[in-house]
């Protein structure tokens, strides 16, 4: 039986995640920082079309994510909540940001607030990862629902004043956005649920 060299190995597992990501529509700027893969490369193989390479401004996250209304900060704390669950499980950055971008698309009704290269950027600054050196939010635990959520780095809260989940929660009967972003089912079998992020998982690290 034919084995790879771990160099083989790496590239050969870099090109399944790049095809994840270009499926999720990620720029190439995201593909090239998730999988270290080079500008060209990732053109020729997945881009052949030009006119189809997602343009635009990349994210920026801190700013963004403190001013957006609540169902974006809801949306991205279940993002970057799956994402550092799955790290938490021993899986690298980029195996977990796909597999969890993966699952939050699975869970959601209607169309998806946060994009793939939002998720990116949003994990970049919680772990201070591939585009800066230092962490600029927190993911904390309310004390009142037991969510997880973003907030500021260093902040402990003691109340669930923050925490867009309570708040998603209070508003919920009279704002219809929120029924039909959020549309009530019976809750999931937990062992279930965390059986499929892993197995997300694990697809993605194996290709």
């Amino acid at each position: 039986m034919a084995t790879h060299s771990p160099y083989a190995e790496r590239h050969i597992r870099a090109l399944g995640l790049a095809k994840d990501c270009a499926a999720l529509g990620a720029r190439l700027r995201t593909i090239g920082y998730v999988t270290g893969l080079p500008h060209g490369q990732l053109v020729q193989l997945f881009f052949s079309d030009r006119n189809a390479i997602p343009r635009g401004r990349p994210p920026d996250s801190p700013d963004w994510y403190h001013s957006a209304n609540l169902l974006y900060r809801t949306e991205a704390s279940m993002v970057v909540s799956f994402y550092r669950r799955i790290r938490g499980l021993d899986f690298g950055p980029a195996e977990a940001l796909v597999a969890a971008y993966k699952h939050y698309l699975s869970m959601l009704h209607g169309v998806p607030r946060i994009s793939f290269d939002r998720a990116f950027d949003l994990a970049s600054h919680l772990d201070g990862l591939w585009i800066v050196r230092v962490p600029s939010f927190s993911l904390v635990t309310c004390p009142t629902c037991a969510s997880q959520y973003l907030t500021a780095l260093g902040a402990t809260p003691a109340t669930n004043h923050e925490c867009p989940f309570c708040k998603l929660l209070h508003r919920y009967r009279r704002d219809p956005r929120l029924q039909t972003s959020f549309p009530v089912t019976a809750l999931p079998d937990t062992t279930v649920l965390k059986l499929g992020i892993v197995a997300l998982a694990r697809q993605t690290r194996e290709g």
